[in-house]
C-alpha cells in the first residue's frame, strides 16, 4: 500500500513537472500578430512589411514557407537564439530580442540560394493585417 502511494506521489509529481514546461519558443507566442515592419539597422533599402500570424516566422526571413529543421541555442523569456537547416537550400542563425509584444530586434545570418547573407533589422507591429 505505501509502495502504491509513493508511485501516487511519483507520478503526481512527474505530472505537475510536465504540466509546469514552457513551450519551446514562447517568447514569439507573445508576440501581437498583425502587420509588421522590418527595417534594417543599416538603413539600406525600403522597409518591408510582412502579415505575421505566428512569431516563429521570424526565425527563417531569408528562407520563408522552407521546412527546415530548428534548434534552440538560447530560449529565454525575453530572447531566443535558433539555427536552423533547409536540406539542400541553406541555413541560418537568427537571434530575436523581445523589447514589447509589439518591437522586437532581429539579427540573421546564413547562406541562402547559395550567397551569405547577414542584416539586423527592427521589427515593429504597424495594424492589422492588410487582407
Amino acid at each position: 500500500m505505501a509502495a502504491t502511494a509513493a508511485l501516487g506521489l511519483a507520478g503526481g509529481v512527474y505530472g505537475g513537472g510536465v504540466l509546469a514546461q514552457v513551450r519551446p519558443l514562447a517568447m514569439l507566442d507573445r508576440l501581437e500578430p498583425g502587420d509588421w515592419e522590418l527595417r534594417e539597422r543599416d538603413g539600406a533599402g525600403v522597409p518591408r512589411h510582412i502579415c505575421l500570424r505566428d512569431g516563429r516566422r521570424l526565425i527563417q526571413l531569408r528562407h520563408p514557407g522552407q521546412v527546415c529543421s530548428r534548434i534552440a541555442v538560447e530560449d529565454t523569456d525575453s530572447q531566443i537564439t535558433v539555427q536552423y537547416t533547409c536540406r539542400g537550400r541553406g541555413y541560418g542563425r537568427t537571434q530575436i530580442r523581445r523589447e514589447s509584444p509589439s518591437l522586437v530586434q532581429i539579427d540573421t545570418q546564413g547562406i541562402s540560394k547559395g550567397l551569405p547573407f547577414a542584416f539586423s533589422a527592427e521589427a515593429r507591429r504597424v495594424g492589422s493585417c492588410r487582407r
